[in-house]
C-alpha cells in the first residue's frame, strides 16, 4: 500500500502540461498500433509491416516495440521475405522477457504447416516450449507436429505425436487414420485395422480407407473379403484409385483359380505410372491360358524379359506350353530352354529340360548341336523315367541333326558299341560335306574310317564309292579305279544311289589311265543302263567317241559322236568337229571337207573353228586342193588372231609356196613367221626352209643379213647350244628333277635367246613348279609368255595365274588371267580365267568388274554348278557391297537353286533377310528355321540368322523370343564378333522401347 501511495504521490508533482503532451502522443501510437493489428488481422501483411515498423521507430515504450516487432516478423514470414527467420530471431534476442516469444515460434510453425511447408514447420516446432502452452493450443501443436513427421517419413516420431491427440474430440479422428496408414504401410494390418475401425463413422475418412482395407485383406489372403470391399469401393473411386482396386479385385479371383472372373479386372489395371511389371504380365497370361486362350496368353506371356524369379520360370513354361498348342515349336524350344535354366521349381525345371531336349531333336537346335543337348540332359538327370527315349533320340541324332562336325566330336570322344553304326554313318556323311567342299584330303581320311567301322554294309558300300570318287580327284586313277570295283563287289552296292554312275565313273578311271579298252565296256554299259541323266548319257557318248577315235576305231566313234550330236546338247560342236575329221582317217576326205566346211558355218564361235579351219586347210593341201589350201588358212589367219594355227597357217602358207617353186611369196610367209612369232618351232622351221630357198637362189649374204636380225638364231653357237640343251632335256625325260634343274639353268644362263630358249624356259618352270618352288618359276614361264603364240603359251598362261592368285598378287594375276582369257584354246582354261578374274576384281574391291566376269561365266552353259555358284555369289556379294539389294536378291535366288554346303546357308541367309525387310516375319523365320535345321555346320549363317529371327519375333510382337534369341546369340555366338555386336545393339533398342511399358526391365 505504502509503495503504490509513494507512485501516486510522485505522479501528483509531475507537471501538467509535458503530461498532457505524453498522453497525446501515446493515445495517437496506440491508435496507429490499433490500427495495424487490423490490418495484420486482414491479412494486409505488406501494409501492416510498414505501420508496425513507424509505431516501433517513434514509440518509447518497450512492450509495444516489442509487439511491434514481434508482428514485424511474423509479417515478413507471410510475405515469404529475404531473412524473415532472421527477424524472429532477432525479435527473441531483442525482447528475451517477450510473453510473445513462444506464440512467435508457435505462429511461424503454424503458418509453415498452413502453407504446406512441414520441414520448415518442424524447425519452429523444435523451438516451441511445449510447457508454456494452453491445453487447446497443445492439441493443434501435437497433431500439426506428428503431421510434419508424417510427411518427412519418420514414423517413429510421427506417432508419438499422434498417440498424444488420439482422444482428442478435434484431432483424434485424424490422428487414428494416421496411424492406421502408417500400420498399413508397415504391413502391420492388424493395428491398422484397429485405428480404420475406431474412424470408420467419419465419413471424411471412409472412402480412403476403403482401399485400404481391401488391399490389407488380400494381403492377408482374405480373397474374398478382398474382393466385396474392392468391388464396393470401386464406384467411389478415381481413375488411379480404380486402377489399383481392380488390381486387387483381379489377383484376388486369380488367388481363388477364378481366371474367367479375374481377366476383365486384370485387364482394367493400368499399371504404375503406366507400366505392368513381370508379374503383371504373367497372372494375366495365365488367366487367358487356363481359358485356353493360347494366343492371348502368348501376346502376355512374352513381354516378360529377363525374368529371373519364380513368376519368371512359371511364365516361361506356360508360354512354352502355348506355343506348342498353337503349333509353334521353334518358340517353344526357346521358351523351355529359358524355363529349364531357372532352379525355382524343380520340378518344372526338369520337365522343360526334357521339353526342350524332344523339341531340339524334332526341329533342330540353331544353339547347340542336337546329340549336345541330348547328352547333357542324360548327364544331368540320370535317373529320369524318360532315359531309354532320350538315349535312342541320341543315337538318331547324330544323323538327323546334320551338324556331322560336332557329332564326330561327341562320337570320337563316346565310342559305345551303341553308338558304332552312328560313327560310321556321321563319318560317311562328313565325309561327304568335305568333298562337296573340295578338300579331298579330308573327305579321303572319312571315308576310309567309315569302311573300316563296316557296321552297315550298305553305308560300307557308299562309303567305297565316296572314296574311289575323291581318289579320282586327287589324280589317283588306278586306286579309283579298283575302289569302283570294289564298290561293285559289295552286296549291298545295288541298292545305294551310287550304283546307277558307278560304270560312268568306272569308264572315266579307265579314261584316265590310257586304259581305252576298259573305258569303251564302261562308257557302253552306261549308256544302256542310264534313263533320265542326259547330261551324263550326253558326256559318255562324247568320251565313248574319243576312246573309239584314239583306239583308231573311227567308225565306232562317228557312231557315238552321231549320238551326242543328236542329243543336241552343250557339246554338239565338239562331237561335229571329232566326227568330220574322223573321216579323214578312213579315207573320206570328201566328207572330212563337207563336216568341216558345214562346221565353220554352224559353229564360228565355237572354240573348235580355228581347230576346223586348220584341219580343213591340211586336208586341201593332202588332196592337193592348194588354192583353196591357201584361202583357208587365209580365213584362219583373219577371223582367229590369238589362235596357236596362226603361225602355223602362215608356215603351210609358206611351204606350199616353197614345193610350188615360188620363192618369193614363200619367203614373205617364212620372214613374217620369224618375225611374229620368234623362237616358236615354226620360226625355227621357216629360218631352215629360206636358208635353203637363199642358198638354191645364191643369195647366201642375204640370208646373213637377215638371220643376225633374228635374236633367237645364233648360228656360231649352234652346235654348243644343241648339246646343252639336249644333255639337260635327256635328263628332263629320265624324270631326273634335280640334274634337269640345273641342266636347264646352265642352258638359259649361256644361251637366254638360244634355239631351245623356249622349251628350256618351259620345262624349267615346270619342274621348279611340281617342286614347290613356285617364285623360282615366274621368270620362267614370264619367259615364256612374253614369246610370240606358241605351243607352250596357254599352259604357262595358266600355272603363271595360279602362282600369283596362291599369292594373293592380284595386280600381278589380273593381267595374265586376261591373256588366258583371250588366248586360250582348252575351254577350261578360259574358264578359269574368268572365273578368277571375278574372284580377283572382287578382292580389289572392283565389284563392277567382278560383276561383268561373273555373268561371263554364267553365260557359259557348260560350266558344272560349282562354278556357277561361284560367280552367282560373286553377283550377290558385289551388288550387297554397291547397295543395290534388288541385284543381290535375284542372284540369291538364282544361287540357292543349285548352291551347296556354305553357300547355301549364305543363301538362305539372305533370303530370310529380304524376307524380313519385305515384313515376311513369318516367312522369314521358316528360312532361319531351315539354315539351323540344315545347314548346323555353318555356324556364322546359323548366328546372323538368328538376329534376323529376333527382329522378326519383334515384328510379331513377341518380345521374349527376340530378346531371348539375342541373348543366346551373345552368350553362344562369340567367335563372331560383328554378329554379337548386331545383337547388342537390336537387344539394346527393344529393351528401350519395351522399358516404356513394362517398370520390370532394365537396360
Amino acid at each position: 500500500m505504502i509503495k503504490i501511495l509513494r507512485i501516486s504521490l510522485f505522479l501528483l508533482f509531475v507537471s501538467p502540461t509535458i503530461l498532457a503532451q505524453q498522453s497525446s502522443i501515446y493515445t495517437h501510437d496506440l491508435k496507429e498500433y490499433d490500427r495495424a493489428i487490423a490490418l495484420y488481422k486482414d491479412k494486409q501483411y505488406q501494409s501492416a509491416q510498414i505501420l508496425f515498423e513507424n509505431i516501433k521507430n517513434q514509440i518509447s515504450n518497450q512492450e509495444v516495440q516489442s509487439d511491434c516487432a514481434y508482428y514485424i516478423a511474423n509479417c515478413a514470414i507471410r510475405l515469404n521475405q529475404m531473412g524473415a527467420d532472421d527477424l524472429i530471431e532477432k525479435f527473441v534476442e531483442d525482447y528475451p522477457t517477450s510473453t510473445k516469444q513462444n506464440q512467435a515460434y508457435i505462429e511461424v510453425a503454424h503458418y509453415y504447416f498452413d502453407q504446406g511447408s512441414y520441414a520448415k514447420s518442424l524447425e519452429w516446432f523444435d523451438k516451441v516450449d511445449e510447457s508454456s502452452m494452453s491445453y487447446e493450443d497443445q492439441e493443434k501443436y501435437n497433431f500439426q507436429k506428428g503431421y510434419s513427421y508424417f510427411t518427412a517419413k519418420n514414423t517413429t516420431e510421427a506417432s508419438k505425436y499422434f498417440n498424444k491427440v488420439i482422444n482428442s474430440k478435434t484431432f483424434g479422428s485424424q490422428a487414428k487414420y494416421y496411424l492406421g496408414y502408417m500400420s498399413y504401410e508397415t504391413d502391420d494390418y492388424d493395428n491398422a485395422n484397429q485405428y480404420f475401425d475406431q474412424v470408420q463413422d467419419k465419413d471424411k475418412y471412409k472412402e480412403k480407407m476403403g482401399y485400404f482395407q481391401a488391399d490389407m485383406n488380400f494381403k492377408l489372403g482374405k480373397f474374398q473379403k478382398a474382393i466385396d470391399l474392392g468391388l464396393e469401393q470401386l464406384p467411389k473411386s478415381n481413375a488411379i484409385e480404380k486402377s489399383e482396386l481392380s488390381k486387387i479385385i483381379g489377383e484376388s479371383y486369380f488367388n481363388l483359380k477364378q481366371y474367367d472372373k479375374a481377366l476383365p479386372y486384370l485387364l482394367d489395371y493400368r499399371g504404375k505410372r503406366g507400366k505392368w511389371n513381370n508379374t503383371d504380365y504373367y497372372q494375366l497370361g495365365y488367366a487367358y491360358y487356363q481359358q485356353k486362350d493360347y494366343e492371348n496368353a502368348i501376346a502376355q506371356f512374352n513381354k516378360i524379359i529377363n525374368g529371373n524369379d519364380f513368376v519368371a520360370q512359371n511364365a516361361y513354361y506356360h508360354l512354352a506350353e502355348s506355343y506348342l498348342n498353337t503349333d509353334k515349336k521353334q518358340q517353344a524350344l526357346n521358351a523351355f530352354k529359358t524355363a529349364s535354366e531357372m532352379e525355382f521349381n524343380l520340378k518344372i525345371q526338369e520337365d522343360a529340360y526334357l521339353n526342350y531336349a524332344k523339341l531340339s531333336y524334332e526341329i533342330g537346335n540353331p544353339y547347340q548341336s542336337v546329340p549336345e543337348v541330348l547328352n547333357a540332359y542324360l548327364d544331368k538327370y540320370p535317373n529320369n523315367p524318360n532315359k531309354q527315349e532320350i538315349n535312342n533320340l541320341l543315337i538318331s541324332s547324330y544323323i538327323t541333326s546334320k551338324n556331322y562336325k560336332e557329332a564326330l566330336i561327341l562320337l570320337e570322344k563316346n565310342k559305345t558299341p551303341e553308338n558304332k553304326l552312328a560313327y560310321q554313318k556321321v563319318l560317311f556323311y562328313r565325309g561327304l560335306e568335305q568333298y562337296t567342299d573340295s578338300n579331298y584330303q579330308d573327305a579321303f581320311s572319312l571315308f576310309k574310317k567309315s569302311i573300316s567301322e563296316n557296321k552297315d554294309p550298305k553305308f560300307t558300300a557308299r562309303a567305297t564309292f565316296w572314296k574311289a570318287e575323291t581318289e579320282y580327284n586327287l589324280d589317283q586313277y588306278n586306286e579309283a579305279m579298283l575302289s569302283f570295283k570294289q564298290f561293285i563287289n559289295e552286296k549291298e552296292a545295288a541298292s545305294t544311289p551310287e550304283f546307277i554312275n558307278v560304270n560312268y565313273n568306272l569308264a572315266y578311271s579307265y579314261f584316265k589311265l590310257k586304259e581305252y579298252e576298259s573305258a569303251i565296256t564302261h562308257f557302253t554299259n552306261f549308256i544302256s543302263e542310264v534313263k533320265n541323266d542326259n547330261v551324263r548319257k550326253n558326256d559318255a557318248y562324247l568320251r565313248l567317241g574319243d576312246c573309239n577315235f584314239i583306239s583308231a576305231k573311227y567308225w565306232p566313234a562317228m557312231e557315238a559322236y552321231n549320238k551326242a550330236i543328236e542329243m543336241k546338247s552343250v557339246n554338239a560342236d565338239y562331237a561335229a568337229f571329232q566326227k568330220g575329221i574322223s573321216y579323214g582317217f578312213v579315207g573320206k576326205n570328201d566328207k572330212k571337207i563337207d563336216d568341216l566346211e558345214k562346221f565353220v558355218k554352224t559353229y564360228p564361235n565355237s572354240q573348235y573353228a580355228d581347230d576346223a579351219l586348220y584341219e580343213l586347210g591340211n586336208t586341201y593341201v593332202n588332196i592337193e586342193n592348194e588354192s583353196k589350201a591357201i584361202g583357208t588358212y587365209d580365213k584362219l589367219i583373219a577371223n582367229y588372231k590369238t589362235s596357236s594355227y596362226v603361225s602355223k597357217s602362215i608356215l603351210k602358207q609358206g611351204l606350199i609356196y616353197y614345193n610350188n617353186n615360188k620363192s618369193e611369196p614363200a619367203l614373205v610367209k617364212f620372214k613374217k613367221v620369224a618375225a611374229e612369232f620368234p623362237n616358236s618351232p615354226e620360226s625355227l622351221q621357216a629360218v631352215s626352209t629360206a636358208r635353203l630357198i637363199y642358198i638354191d637362189n645364191g643369195r647366201v649374204d642375204e640370208y646373213s643379213d637377215w638371220v643376225k636380225t633374228l635374236s633367237f638364231v645364233e648360228v656360231s653357237d649352234a652346235d654348243l647350244d644343241n648339246t646343252t640343251y639336249e644333255s639337260a632335256e635327256k635328263q628332263f625325260l629320265q624324270n631326273n628333277s634335280k640334274q634337269a634343274i640345273s641342266g636347264f639353268s646352265s642352258y638359259v644362263a649361256k644361251f637366254p635367246n638360244g634355239l631351245h630358249a623356249l622349251n628350256a624356259n618351259f620345262y624349267l618352270a615346270q619342274l621348279y613348279f611340281a617342286d614347290g618352288l613356285e617364285s623360282n618359276s615366274i621368270k620362267h614361264y614370264e619367259f615364256v609368255v612374253n614369246q610370240s603364240r606358241n605351243e607352250f603359251t596357254e599352259q604357262a598362261l595358266a600355272r603363271l595365274c595360279q602362282v600369283y592368285l596362291k599369292a594373293s598378287d592380284y595386280n600381278k594375276a589380273i593381267p595374265v588371267l586376261k591373256r588366258l582369257e583371250s588366248e586360250a584354246d582348252f575351254p577350261q582354261n578360259k574358264t578359269y580365267a574368268q572365273s578368277n578374274l571375278m574372284k580377283s576384281y572382287y578382292e580389289k574391291e572392283n565389284y563392277n568388274q567382278a560383276v561383268v566376269y561373273a555373268e561371263k561365266v554364267l553365260a557359259n552353259d557348260k560350266i558344272d554348278n560349282r562354278i556357277k555358284s561361284d560367280a552367282q555369289i560373286i553377283i550377290a556379294r558385289s551388288a550387297i557391297k554397291n547397295n543395290d539389294e534388288t541385284k543381290a536378291k535375284q542372284a540369291y535366288s538364282d544361287l540357292l537353286k543349285i548352291a551347296k554346303g556354305e553357300l547355301a546357308a549364305e543363301a538362305l541367309y539372305y533370303d530370310a533377310y529380304f524376307k524380313n525387310k519385305e515384313g515376311n516375319f513369318e516367312g522369314s523365320n521358316i528360312i532361319v528355321q531351315k539354315i539351323a535345321k540344315d545347314y548346323s555346320g555353318y555356324k556364322y549363317y546359323g548366328a546372323k540368322g538368328l538376329v534376323i529371327m529376333a527382329k522378326n519375333f519383334y515384328g510379331l510382337k513377341d518380345s521374349f523370343q527376340a530378346t531371348y534369341i539375342l541373348d543366346s546369340v551373345i552368350k553362344n555366338f562369340t567367335d563372331y564378333p560383328d554378329v554379337v555386336e548386331e545383337a547388342k545393339k537390336e537387344l539394346a533398342k527393344i529393351k528401350t522401347e519395351e522399358s516404356k511399358t513394362n517398370s520390370s526391365i532394365t537396360n
